[in-house]
């Protein structure tokens, strides 16, 4: 409940600030973004996290996600499959973004992630199941705007500082490459 009400009150302190004068028409500051990314062979990665958001003002915005991961890492001895991982992931965010200056960002995103999977030892034929849960994240960072027009090159780093044993971004920090879409 103490990391839920962290969360709510971070998000709130940027709706709040966020409650200023508006000279762009409303339908101009709407944004989308996110993640993307693949990766197939003995380590398989598919991640699909589409984001929108809405400038409030040149320095404020904020919006929200969903995150699907899944995971398989497979461990080879002599060609053969000994050891297999699978993980699953899918989840919601919300996020709240301060441009100091237009080419950097500070941003807050807590999420929460409903995870699963298991893992399987193909040499004592056993398989351990991970009891399914949702874990809170509270992911912290920045990173450089470049923008383009009404859209923006975003190169990001983020950490998640709750730490869950079981949340997905483990203790390393988050690097992202991105773009914003204007519509």
């Amino acid at each position: 409940m103490k990391h839920l009400n962290l969360i709510l009150g971070f998000f709130l302190l940027f709706v709040g600030v966020a409650v200023q004068a508006q000279d762009e028409p409303m339908q101009n500051r709407w944004f989308t973004g996110g993640n993307f990314g693949l990766s197939f062979g003995t380590y398989t990665f598919v991640n699909i996290s589409p984001q929108i958001g809405y400038r409030f003002t040149d320095k404020v915005a904020a919006g929200g996600g969903v995150n699907f991961q899944y995971i398989s890492d497979r461990t080879r001895v002599n060609g053969e499959t000994v050891y297999r991982t699978n993980r699953g992931v899918g989840g919601l965010n919300v996020f709240g973004r301060f441009y100091p200056v237009p080419q950097f960002m500070v941003q807050v995103q807590p999420e929460a992630n409903y995870v699963w999977g298991k893992d399987k030892d193909f040499i004592n034929n056993q398989e351990f199941r991970f009891d399914p849960r949702v874990v809170p994240s509270l992911l912290l960072g920045g990173g450089l705007v470049l923008p383009t027009g009404r859209n923006a090159l975003i190169i990001s780093a983020f950490y998640d500082v709750i730490q869950d044993p079981d949340a997905p971004y483990g203790r390393r920090p988050i690097v992202n490459f991105g773009y914003n879409l204007g519509f």
